[in-house]
């Protein structure tokens, strides 16, 4: 009986841990937005939103990893471990799931990059990290194309949210960002 639950077991796993991966990762590009612009209070110190970007980003990855492992571990549609870093090439679903690789491959150009970041420099890996930028939309079409639950309402909800949410993040770094870059203050600051 144990055995016969494993597999769907396995199933609600990589289902979930995509879910909570593409929530983790939209909580990363805020605020990592949220970062670049510098913002603190008092009682949020900038240090503070850095290391909170941080440890969601590890945790994002995590949760992609447990993800990928179970997707295919699962063995119920054909994805090869290939599959998962070249794109487009797989025999289930290849726009979907290569939007998935598209994803990975540019998450891990960015993590790469942060880990070797001494050793780039920063203008290097500075470039790279715009790459986070283009990776955390292909993610969210990834999930609205193959994601078996993109059609319910939660899953619907949580990518309203997550769109917003980047949105809106987006929309504060370019309007209120340039101004506060632009102001007097600022520039005496400099």
């Amino acid at each position: 009986m144990f055995l016969a639950t494993v597999p769907k077991a396995v199933w609600y796993i990589a289902r979930g841990s995509g879910a909570i991966s593409m929530i983790l990762l939209t909580v990363s590009v805020v605020l990592g937005i949220t970062t670049s612009m510098r913002w603190a209070t008092p009682k949020w110190p900038r240090f503070v939103t850095e290391g909170l970007h941080r440890n969601v980003s590890l945790l994002s990855v995590v949760f992609l990893a447990l993800h990928i492992v179970t997707a295919v571990g699962d063995g119920y549609v054909p994805i090869r471990w290939l599959d998962v870093v070249v794109p487009f090439g797989s025999a289930y679903k290849p726009l979907w799931l290569g939007l998935g690789a598209v994803a990975v491959d540019l998450l891990a150009a960015v993590v790469v990059t942060s880990l070797l970041r001494v050793r780039l420099g920063h203008r290097v890996w500075r470039a790279v990290r715009w790459l986070a930028y283009a990776c955390w939309p292909v993610a969210v079409i990834h999930g609205l194309g193959i994601g078996s639950d993109s059609g319910q309402a939660w899953m619907l909800g949580i990518d309203l949210v997550a769109v917003a949410s980047v949105a809106a993040a987006v929309w504060w770094r370019l309007t209120v960002g340039q101004r506060a870059l632009t102001s007097p203050i600022a520039a005496a600051r400099s």
